[in-house]
């Protein structure tokens, strides 16, 4: 089908269904909230089965847990240790799927290194569990999505990784996994949904559900741009809400017995150079697992794993957080890395279903596997899961909500590839051509590809009509400024922040936050969606004052005097540094 781009008409379109919902007659078959990974998979999901679905989000599309992740489409391998066997086959399923079918273009395959530090018990140990994960992941039928697994000796393990400290490791056991940019999978997802019938509306909260006796028979929704509020009708409810789940379950007076904790991530961003290495590595810690990601021109390093008691909307990285994973990371490696060498870093919440246990369990030993209960009629909840089922948690969730009908309305999400997915391969093949054409050098045409597959040609449709638009930008040459105007245009974009931290990455990959960029890409939206002066104007000051209030939680040693700072500067105040925390270019 035609890729059917997100605009702020769309949005109007969405609404206008919203409001007509209470009509005779006209309530919606499916109403989702929460436009995460698994929000976008179940209006996909509902949409292709014919239903009319309208997806809401109360900030912008990926704003919550999934655009934090460790980016990559996994099995989990660490879930082996539990022997939670089911996952990691479902997962490693998912990631065929992904890899074959769904989103070649987004999901990239990737080599990981796990050092052995014990010549035999640690080759027995990690090659069995590699390979039961290999065997998990190719009892299909069809063509191997990655390579089995393989050994490799001191030697190859240096030359794979040069600045792995040598040490004791005796070599390495290679497997692999993939890579993905978490917001921009979503935001594909939400296209894609919308492709086929959903509608979508972003900037849209549920304010509490609409029940009639026992029954939940809609939502009442606000509008958080204009402040409009509307009663909606839908046959069903879905709560996609992830951290927020036991909120919804509140708002229906009951939680279904799901109860869900957040668990805090962190992520540091170093230039790919400061690192020699061609691999992933994966080692343990402790607390949590050590994963050095090679991603496009940078290295990820995470994660932790601790528990979250703040608000649900704003995790912070403290600088705890982040000399844990630099302290970690030096363990490991010949190079010294400080903070000075962190070009951005991230927090993100890990919506784990708690145990029916006393007192706090431990974040790191619980399972990522996901539930779908319907607590009361009317209204569906998944909780738990992560981002590489989001598929399968989609498909559930619908089915459940269906019930009987389930069976004569069969999920055919298997079948349908992501906008960008179809044509990859002939795109891919033009752009030697658009190289010697525009300049462009082989990263710029591997990163859009990457980032859009078959529908690159789209920004040529843009660049066509504004041939500025093929140059990159001044202050963050690894992005197009085509690729800022088809954010305005097609991708749902109503925000500055929207761009600087989900179209592109530039709040964790630029130092500064991509603050010295900011200008320029407002420019491109005032020309692209209309925004006055005025406007723009307050988008640079809102996406700035995020910035330095993020800067001043990650200069506070914990959690509370962390959010305490950031409070403070969002409230215009001057926030209190630590001595001696703050550092460097982060």
């Amino acid at each position: 089908m035609q890729p059917k781009a997100l605009t702020g008409r769309s949005r109007d379109e969405a609404w206008q269904v919203l409001r007509d919902s209470g009509r005779p007659g006209r309530a919606v078959d499916v109403l989702v909230v929460g436009g995460g990974v698994t929000g976008a998979g179940t209006a996909l999901d509902a949409a292709t089965r014919g239903l009319s679905t309208v997806l809401v989000e109360a900030e912008d599309w990926a704003s919550g847990t999934s655009q934090w992740s460790t980016k990559l489409v996994h099995g989990g391998l660490r879930y082996l240790q539990m022997l939670d066997l089911h996952l990691v086959h479902e997962a490693l399923t998912e990631r065929g799927l992904l890899l074959r079918t769904l989103a070649p273009h987004l999901v990239k395959p990737m080599p990981f290194l796990i050092p052995l530090e014990h010549r035999w018990w640690q080759r027995l140990y990690y090659g069995a569990g590699v390979t039961l994960y290999d065997l998990l992941a190719n009892v299909l039928p069809g063509e191997r999505a990655l390579p089995v697994h393989q050994h490799t000796t001191r030697r190859g393990l240096h030359r794979a990784f040069p600045d792995l400290r040598g040490g004791r490791a005796v070599g390495a056991v290679r497997y692999w996994d993939a890579t993905v940019d978490d917001a921009r999978l979503v935001t594909t997802i939400v296209h894609t949904a919308h492709t086929y019938g959903a509608q979508v509306a972003s900037r849209s909260r549920v304010l509490d559900l609409v029940r009639e006796d026992d029954r939940v028979v809609g939502a009442r929704v606000r509008d958080e741009e204009t402040g409009e509020e509307v009663d909606v009708r839908a046959h069903q409810v879905i709560s996609t809400t992830g951290v927020w789940t036991e909120e919804v379950g509140g708002l229906a007076g009951a939680d279904g017995g799901l109860r869900v904790m957040a668990s805090k991530g962190i992520h540091l961003v170093v230039p790919r150079d400061r690192i020699r290495g061609s691999q992933g590595l994966f080692l343990q810690t402790e607390r949590s697992v050590l994963f050095f990601i090679p991603w496009s021109r940078y290295w990820i390093i995470g994660t932790t794993d601790t528990p979250w008691h703040g608000d649900l909307r704003h995790p912070v990285a403290t600088a705890t957080d982040i000399d844990y994973v630099l302290d970690h990371a030096n363990t490991v490696l010949t190079t010294r890395l400080t903070r000075d060498d962190v070009l951005g870093w991230y927090a993100g919440l890990r919506p784990l279903l708690q145990p029916g246990t006393r007192g706090e369990p431990d974040s790191a030993k619980i399972s990522r596997e996901h539930t779908v209960v319907s607590p009361v009629p009317g209204l569906t909840v998944v909780g738990g899961g992560k981002l590489t089922t989001y598929r399968v948690m989609a498909a559930d969730a619908v089915d459940l909500s269906l019930g009987d009908r389930a069976a004569d309305l069969p999920s055919i999400t298997t079948q349908i590839p992501l906008v960008g997915a179809v044509g990859e391969g002939a795109m891919r093949r033009r752009m030697p051509a658009l190289r010697d054409r525009f300049g462009w050098d082989e990263q710029m045409t591997d990163h859009l590809l990457h980032r859009y597959g078959s529908l690159v040609e789209q920004l040529l449709d843009l660049i066509a009509e504004d041939s500025s638009l093929a140059q990159p930008l001044e202050h963050a040459p690894a992005y197009l400024r085509a690729e800022i105007a088809y954010a305005c245009i097609s991708e749902g974009v109503l925000h500055l922040e929207d761009i600087m931290m989900r179209r592109t990455r530039l709040y964790y990959e630029a130092a500064g936050k991509g603050l010295a960029a900011a200008a320029e890409i407002a420019d491109i939206a005032v020309q692209w969606l209309g925004w006055g002066e005025d406007k723009a104007a307050r988008e640079l000051a809102d996406y700035e004052r995020r910035v330095r209030a993020d800067e001043a939680a990650a200069s506070q040693p914990d959690d509370l005097s962390a959010l305490a700072a950031r409070d403070r500067v969002l409230r215009g105040e001057p926030a209190a540094a630590t001595p001696g925390t703050a550092g460097g270019s982060s």
